[in-house]
């Protein structure tokens, strides 16, 4: 089994690091460190790092300064579960889930999960089933489904659910196979340009990202916490949404922190042509949107990367862009479902159903792999120019996770709980929506410590524009 330091390596290098740099890093801890039979912390811990690493990197770039960075396993494990500790006033967030979100049992004796967080996804279900959003209608429904079959409708229908599968069925599927063929992360040249310097920042200069301009234009977990991670290290993040658009209060508090947040009506011509001029001055554009949807806008790439020669293009997909379900819409809890792991949770704690993984972790490392992605590709482009995109998904996240292997008795492990983690880990902000206490960055950098230097907002608060900014 490879130790934690091992793995980073492998993401470390596969991106193009430099080994040498490997010698500035300090892991600590010791897992298992949450009940799961899935290295679930270390995934946490080693895909931080590499991010934290990265912003070393830049800042040795920058600045001529070698860092060191450190990474405690407890700790990262609890940012991976960021939004369960997160308190707004001394109260914790409302329940995650619809009413009607969770697994069913299917008339072949299979289960489904379904995810109707957002309301279209729930209607979509109820649509092909013909019943009404209560647990028990659907329940009864479905015991007149093969679990394939309804996976198959309610996807036609713009739903987004997940027949279990164990690994093996899993592994048996075409996309699985196209899967196996890609790497962890992607970082592909798209295009020509010259070399760009690396900016001042607008008020201060005491990180590596300092004046970096990011578009964020993601939700939910994994893309956030690309945006969020990149704020820690002091870009410019604006995050973009539309007024119609459903989201998930308790998740935009917990990884709004560090951004400023604008709407923008992107169906609307006025919209895109504003999207067009904040792309032309950015250096990193990061997207988690259903497959080709910004595409038919005209912010693909390709596109991107004509409007502003040297941008960096961050795409996040739930099954990868290649092989038969690279369209197909999906989110952690599905595709931890989906791919094996519940299955395999569930028979390790002797369960006849599915188990889930103790943290979205799919979400959380897909995450730092996306913020770790755009920052080796932004140094890369500084060294030898060029446009880049950089491409991960949560079924390869998922992947690399289970080839980290297994832990014996794993799911013995004691939880760990609110009161260890406010013990510990927890700083106190002020916030748009009232006062935060919220688990602060893992990632301790000796020479220029993450912090986030905005307050969490709600939705739309900021004007459609970057802070200013001059060149060096």
């Amino acid at each position: 089994m490879q130790s934690p330091a091992d793995i980073l390596k492998g993401i470390w290098t596969s991106a193009g690091g430099d080994a040498a740099a490997l010698d500035r890093v300090r892991l600590t801890g010791e897992e298992p460190q949450i009940p799961s039979s899935f290295r679930v912390a270390v995934a946490g811990q080693t895909t931080i790092a590499a991010a934290g690493l990265a912003a070393t990197e830049i800042w040795r770039l920058r600045s001529g300064e070698a860092q060191g960075v450190s990474v405690d396993l407890r700790h990262a494990v609890a940012e991976c579960r960021s939004e369960r500790y997160l308190l707004l006033d001394d109260k914790p967030p409302p329940p995650a889930w619809d009413a009607i979100a969770g697994v069913y049992r299917t008339g072949d004796n299979r289960f489904v999960r379904c995810h109707t967080n957002f309301p279209h996804h729930r209607d979509a279900v109820c649509k092909v089933l013909g019943c009404e959003a209560e647990r028990d209608q659907v329940q009864a429904t479905l015991m007149q489904w093969k679990g394939e079959d309804f996976e198959t409708a309610a996807y036609a229908a713009g739903g987004v659910v997940a027949l279990m599968r164990s690994y093996d069925e899993w592994s048996a599927l075409p996309q699985a196979r196209a899967l196996a063929q890609l790497p962890l992360i992607s970082i592909e040249k798209i295009g020509e340009a010259s070399p760009k310097p690396w900016p001042q920042g607008s008020s201060n200069n005491d990180r590596a990202l300092s004046g970096l301009r990011v578009l964020d234009l993601s939700r939910v977990i994994a893309g956030p916490v690309a945006g969020r991670t990149l704020a820690a290290h002091g870009a410019d993040v604006l995050l973009v949404s539309g007024p119609e658009l459903p989201a998930i209060d308790w998740l935009t508090i917990d990884t709004g922190r560090g951004k400023l947040t604008t709407f923008i009506e992107l169906k609307s011509e006025t919209g895109r042509a504003r999207l067009r001029e904040l792309l032309e001055d950015a250096d990193i554009f990061s997207q988690g949107y259903r497959p080709h949807a910004l595409a038919a806008l005209g912010f693909a790439p390709e596109d991107a990367a004509k409007i502003n020669p040297g941008i960096v293009y961050v795409t996040l997909s739930a099954y990868g862009h290649t092989g038969p379900w690279a369209e197909r819409r999906g989110f952690d809890s599905l595709v931890q479902t989906t791919t094996g792991f519940n299955h395999a949770e569930g028979r390790a704690a002797g369960l006849d159903g599915p188990k889930e993984l103790p943290a979205q972790m799919l979400d959380h490392a897909t995450g730092y792999l996306m913020a770790f992605g755009a920052m080796m590709a932004r140094a890369r482009q500084a060294r030898d120019g060029g446009s880049w995109h950089v491409r991960v998904s949560l079924a390869q996240t998922g992947r690399w996770l289970w080839n980290l292997g297994r832990l014996d008795g794993g799911l013995n492990t004691p939880d760990l709980t609110g009161e260890a983690v406010h013990a510990a880990f927890i700083e106190s902000m002020p916030s748009g929506f009232g006062m935060l206490k919220a688990v602060r960055h893992s990632a301790l950098l000796s020479n220029t410590p993450a912090q986030w230097s905005r307050p969490a907002m709600p939705l739309g608060s900021h004007p459609a524009q970057w802070p200013a900014r001059k060149l060096t």
